[in-house]
């Protein structure tokens, strides 16, 4: 039985990982494009991640589990944003937010399906929507850059 239930939260903490990256690579994006048109949109989207991290430990424990404390592997793309701010600017900064939010969308759509019905009614319901919003929107903002 202990797999049944160790299988889900391996999985939510992994999506725990990549949202506390993205925590990470906002507020990076966010210091570095500080005078920048686009730093309250950028603001918002971190809050919408930070949400999720929360929503993301919560069920973890909930369920027994002990949740992720870092980014891990993910935490070298938080640096890699963070070095295209610093030396391309705002727009290459957006591209790289970009292909974050691309690979959480992926890891959402593709992982979901791995899941017990309780863990998938949780993120397709509380989880998935936020990150179409965040992912849409950046590639928005991206689009407005040019």
């Amino acid at each position: 039985m202990s797999f049944a239930n160790t299988e889900p939260v391996d999985q939510l903490n992994s999506f725990l990982r990549g949202e506390i990256s993205a925590v990470e690579t906002y507020r990076q994006a966010i210091e570095k494009l500080a005078s920048g048109s686009s730093a309250a949109m950028l603001a918002q989207w971190q809050k919408s991640h930070e949400m999720r991290v929360s929503l993301l430990t919560s069920e973890i424990v909930k369920r027994g589990g002990q949740p992720a404390k870092g980014s891990g592997a993910w935490g070298a793309f938080a640096k890699l944003v963070e070095a295209g701010a610093s030396v391309l600017g705002e727009k290459s900064a957006i591209a790289a937010l970009e292909e974050g939010e691309d690979h959480g969308m992926k890891d959402y759509e593709t992982d979901v399906a791995k899941l017990d019905e309780p863990t998938k009614a949780f993120i397709l319901g509380k989880i998935l929507p936020e990150q179409k919003r965040t992912h849409t929107g950046v590639r928005e903002l991206k689009k407005q850059l040019g």
